[in-house]
């Protein structure tokens, strides 16, 4: 039978610098530059996270002041203004966090990333404890998988499962992770099916189907 699809827990980091609510806007800074990262979630008690603060959320303060707002443009941008003005973390923070379960399937997780214009998600729990945190890189891990142990899956996945009978005669090639499958098989009805099986195999970056069915010109 086919594998089962990466999830976030496959690829997330467990080890999460996090900040608590009544963090003071300096040791936000500081907390970014020291390990080199672009947002932090906020917990509260046992680690629930409560939202995320990011650099977007910190620079209307740099902004402010270079620049103070008029009255109007104030009214027009009472978010950003208000951010401008507060030290916390609990007052810069975007609320609710966008979050994912460790258990979501990583095109789920690229597409949330995607939709919301944001570089990396919280993973929580039921009771949405932090867990770890997944981002753009660590979901681009799968394509790191060499190109043996993508042909071996490939093969116990989708060739034995699809060509029982005929699985001896198809060969399996990958090299920088594009697939080739090669050969004859008996059920020729189900060569879309291989190649579409053999797409959704973690780490394939292309697939070349040249299977043929038995008896075929």
């Amino acid at each position: 039978m086919p594998s089962a699809p990466y999830t976030v827990n496959d690829v997330m980091t467990k080890r999460v610098i996090a900040v608590a609510p009544d963090a003071a806007f300096k040791e936000i800074v500081a907390a970014m530059e020291r390990w080199k990262i672009t947002a932090l979630p906020v917990i509260k008690g046992e680690g629930r996270v409560i939202g995320v603060v990011s650099e977007a959320d910190l620079l209307p303060k740099e902004e402010f002041h270079e620049h103070r707002p008029g009255l109007i443009e104030q009214m027009r941008h009472l978010n950003e203004t208000a951010k401008a003005g507060s030290t916390r973390a609990e007052d810069l923070m975007t609320a609710p966090a966008i979050t994912v379960h460790p258990d979501t399937p990583l095109p789920q997780a690229a597409r949330l990333m995607a939709n919301h214009r944001i570089k990396r998600l919280p993973v929580v729990d039921a009771n949405g404890t932090l867990k770890g945190i997944v981002s753009r890189a660590d979901l681009l891990k799968v394509f790191l998988r060499s190109d043996d142990e993508l042909a071996d899956e490939i093969r116990r996945t989708v060739v034995n499962h699809l060509f029982p009978v005929s699985r001896k005669r198809v060969k399996v090639s990958v090299a920088q992770g594009t697939a080739t499958l090669t050969g004859h098989v008996r059920d020729g009805d189900l060569i879309p099916v291989a190649a579409r099986l053999t797409h959704a195999v973690e780490g394939v970056v292309d697939v070349r189907c040249r299977l043929e069915a038995e008896g075929s010109a």
